[in-house]
């Protein structure tokens, strides 16, 4: 199908901190060199920040790089860290570990609690004011190639497609979106960026990723509760001593709280819910005080790249390169991962504005990844290299050898460790595991799937192609069920499987199959990174759908 095309310098597929940082600083260079480059960038959410979660404290470093005069600009940094707490939980109780026994990476002096979706928005408004083009409301849905293999654009996808494929009424076909050079910063397990990283075998001599799935509530509290730039870590309960993982609590400016929960994906029983987990944790004491009495006013869920600089891949192929979290520059040791997309996105910028200015497209941007390992940024993730190695032998061991690498050797021990395995085959058999049972919501501080679901604002067109694709149909039933008790009903924190028995005349019981309730689907990407078979696959659906998030 003959598409219309837009043709431009520079794409950019993800409004997140590192696509828009990109923007601006191309559009930086352009002025400081009194040139012309197009810059064109393209969201999936129907408006920057959409689709944006994170904890978040914030290392500024990397913004005042970028815009050295932020605070008079009105960058929503207003809630700076005025005191740390680190809490190691048991059920009922647990003890603060005191602050000066923390290693740095912990320790949050000159960062601020931030909404990350809104900090985004603002740079959208930076970006847009330099002159970027931006288009909230539209998915790369296909990488486009010239005839040499290197990458040209993307096309985005077609609109009012009903859910047999056939064309409804309102459809609107895509378009291609040509460059010179393509970045992609869809963030983590991009779908268009894992295309990439197979098609260029970009994760040739790196070790497998591995991934954390963040779930965040957003309170609104009592007043008296309210500690301004209070910033809370917690580890232990109610995970087990051989599962990775920890809770959080930051207080923002105006009586809301961001409380959350990480559980690193290379857990093996099959039973874990991450969801359920989370809940668990708000009614810890130490957590449950601050939540008593209070709102709930938001929910999300996003996974993260926790992997480091050892699960880096090659970051740049023939036209374009991969930034931020479609490459996974996330500090896992520091929970931080904007200030990182935020440098990522300004040194591809730099390579890429140097390249176009020289008369060149469609190569390799050899400059951006030379210029990272110059970086601070490289010195940092290369400081933090050993810590998710050693976490994964379990908290004490981890929290042990993780301490005596940052405090003894500083982050510089004259070994580096490395990861095993993936995480979707850490899962063990169900027959090999015991079942978790979880308390029921109460529907004061605990909730269920559903109703949190309400809360991320999420609306997918119904008649259209699901995005949660299977690369066979029968595999749910006949291995995930089987061998695991279809773990993908307690991964999602969404409530997108569900393993539905007894139709077609069956008994109760009889005739499983997986139902996929892709409209509830908070595009948090748990699905495609721990499905034990990887047989799901997440595409993009329909441009402008999915959670829209405020304040997250």
């Amino acid at each position: 199908m003959q598409r219309e095309a837009m043709e431009y310098d520079v794409l950019i597929v993800g409004g997140g901190p590192a696509g828009l940082s990109a923007a601006i600083r191309l559009k930086q260079l352009a002025a400081e060199n009194s040139a012309e480059i197009g810059v064109c960038l393209i969201e999936k959410a129907s408006e920057i920040g959409g689709h944006i979660l994170s904890g978040a404290v914030i290392d500024p470093k990397a913004l005042s790089e970028l815009l050295p005069g932020w605070r008079e600009l009105g960058a929503p940094l207003d809630a700076p860290v005025s005191e740390d707490r680190f809490l190691i939980l048991t059920e009922s109780g647990g003890i603060q570990v005191p602050n000066w026994l923390l290693p740095g990476c912990f320790q949050n002096g000159g960062n601020y609690v931030i909404s990350l979706g809104n900090l985004c928005r603002w740079l959208g408004e930076q970006a847009e004011a330099l002159g970027v083009e931006i288009y909230p409301g539209f998915a790369g849905a296909e990488i486009l190639y010239d005839d040499n293999g290197a990458v040209k654009g993307v096309a985005t996808g077609d609109m009012g497609l009903r859910k047999d494929g056939s064309r409804g009424p309102a459809y609107q076909p895509g378009m291609a979106l040509l460059a010179k050079y393509t970045l992609f910063a869809e963030g983590c397990r991009g779908h268009l960026g894992k295309q990439i990283e197979r098609e260029f075998d970009l994760r040739d001599g790196a070790d497998p990723q591995l991934y954390g799935l963040g779930i965040k509530e957003l309170w609104e509290i009592d007043p008296r509760k309210h500690r301004p730039g209070l910033v809370i870590h917690t580890g232990g309960w109610p995970l087990d001593a051989h599962t990775y993982g920890g809770g959080f609590v930051y207080h923002m400016a105006g009586n809301l709280v961001a409380a959350g929960f990480v559980t690193g994906l290379g857990y093996s029983n099959p039973y874990l819910s991450p969801y359920e987990e989370f809940q668990r944790f708000k009614t810890h004491p130490r957590i449950r005080e601050f939540l008593e009495g209070g709102k709930r006013i938001a929910y999300g869920a996003r996974a993260m790249t926790a992997g480091g600089l050892q699960s880096l891949p090659k970051v740049v192929f023939p036209g374009g390169a991969l930034i931020g979290d479609d490459a996974g520059f996330l500090n896992a040791a520091r929970i931080k991962g904007s200030h990182g997309a935020i440098k990522s996105g300004a040194l591809a910028a730099e390579a890429c504005f140097a390249a176009v200015r020289g008369g060149r497209s469609g190569d390799e941007l050899a400059a951006y990844p030379e210029a990272f390992r110059q970086s601070w940024l490289y010195e940092e993730l290369y400081k933090a290299r050993n810590f998710k190695p050693w976490m994964a032998e379990g908290l004490v061991v981890g929290a042990l050898m993780s301490g005596v690498d940052q405090t003894v050797f500083r982050g510089k021990a004259p070994w580096t460790l490395h990861h095993r395995s993936a995480d979707h085959a850490k899962l063990k058999h169900a027959t090999d595991c015991r079942p978790i049972a979880y308390p029921k919501p109460d529907g004061a501080i605990t909730f269920d799937r559903l109703s949190s679901v309400f809360f991320s604002n999420t609306n997918h067109e119904e008649d259209q192609p699901c995005h949660l694709t299977l690369k066979d149909a029968s595999v749910p039933v006949a291995v995930n069920l089987a061998l695991y008790d279809a773990p993908e009903q307690r991964y999602c924190p969404a409530g997108v499987y569900e393993i539905v028995r007894g139709e077609n005349g069956g008994l109760p019981g009889e005739n499983p199959r997986l139902q996929i309730n892709a409209q509830n689907c908070v595009h948090c990407k748990t699905c495609d990174i721990k499905d034990p078979t990887q047989n799901i696959g997440w595409v993009a659906p329909q441009g402008g759908e999915g959670p829209n998030y405020r304040n997250m």
